[in-house]
């Protein structure tokens, strides 16, 4: 069996079990206690993720995308937040289970992420340059000219013009994309195993978005690195993705290879968002809309948490909630009715 070694905080080597995948999220379940009840934000996820693959969870605004990859990290704020069951599994190491300390070194040597607000993310009061160098300092021991070169080098990896000259400038001095190219170099600093992009392309225009993503196909395929990319639009993670995780009301409701989810959607809600993707064979159509609203987390209806806005609906998806199954080989739906979708398409 191939292990590899980690030093945690009580000096104890923990042995990483490299024949297992990077990243296994199993039946994940986070929790926030409000005014208005128990939000369930994450119901019952399960994933993975191997070296050197993409995968992307998608949905709409609000079913928990963001939840399960600050799980992961292990940057929720608690409370309000609490991961009530699951486990993290990094190499066959909960996460989860880890000393703070331990688990922090752990995310900051293996696991990186992008956050979806640069600027907000970015400190203005500090260059740049000053911020990538500052990771070098503290998790390297390097001296600052050593952290310096070494953010340079970055920024030269994710494209910034003239590196040289804006390695000394202030973040609101940056474009959109270009801060968050930033972002990406910093999260690539350490050499992280596993890359984690929240909404890596918010608010930037078309061209600039296909640059970003396409940056970061190239720097995961390089470095060999597992990537998640977390986007609440189908479209943007076609040429990227090699399989993808579709969340609705907190669970996953089906999971495929990418190609499988464009050319045969298994399940209603998939079916829905790819309609309303804007398409060059569609020019000219008015394009479908997913009638209604997400259900509210405090107050997640009986069965399927879809049903209100499915048009497959039967009594049995208001009574019942679907397990997610294997419909066919290497993917999965939570729909009572998956073979009836498939065969819409």
């Amino acid at each position: 069996m191939a292990v590899a070694k980690v030093q945690t905080k009580s000096n104890v080597l923990t042995d990483l079990d490299l024949n297992r995948p990077l990243l296994e999220v199993e039946d994940l379940r986070v929790e926030f206690h409000t005014r208005d009840g128990v939000a369930k934000a994450v119901n019952g996820a399960s994933f993975s993720v191997e070296r050197g693959e993409t995968l992307a969870i998608v949905g709409e605004s609000g079913c928990g995308k963001s939840v399960t990859s600050q799980a992961i990290m292990g940057i929720l704020e608690t409370p309000p937040a609490r991961i009530a069951e699951g486990r993290v599994l990094f190499h066959g190491i909960d996460l989860l289970k880890l000393p703070k300390d331990t688990r922090r070194r752990t995310r900051a040597n293996h696991v990186a992420m992008v956050f979806q607000d640069a600027l907000s993310a970015l400190n203005p009061v500090w260059t740049v340059g000053y911020q990538l160098a500052e990771l070098f300092r503290q998790h390297r021991g390097m001296s600052k000219k050593d952290a310096m070169a070494r953010s340079l080098e970055l920024l030269d990896l994710v494209k910034i013009p003239a590196a040289k000259q804006r390695i000394l400038e202030y973040p609101h001095q940056f474009s959109g994309g270009m801060r968050q190219r930033v972002m990406i170099a910093m999260a690539l600093a350490l050499d992280p195993d596993l890359l984690i992009a929240d909404e890596p392309t918010t608010a930037l225009d078309v061209t600039v978005q296909a640059q970003i993503m396409r940056l970061l196909k190239d720097i995961q395929v390089e470095r060999h690195m597992g990537l998640i990319l977390i986007t609440h639009d189908l479209g943007v993670v076609a040429d990227v993705a090699d399989k993808i995780s579709v969340m609705y009301a907190g669970r996953i409701v089906e999971q495929a290879e990418v190609h499988e989810i464009f050319a045969r959607p298994a399940h209603p809600y998939t079916k829905a968002l790819l309609k309303s993707i804007p398409r060059l064979d569609t020019k000219g159509q008015r394009l479908e809309i997913i009638k209604g609203l997400p259900p509210a987390l405090t107050n997640i209806p009986p069965g399927c948490a879809f049903a209100p806005r499915c048009t497959y609906a039967q009594d049995v998806c208001r009574s019942q909630v679907p397990p997610l199954s294997t419909v066919a080989a290497d993917r999965a739906s939570a729909c009572h009715f998956s073979s009836e979708v498939i065969q819409d398409v």
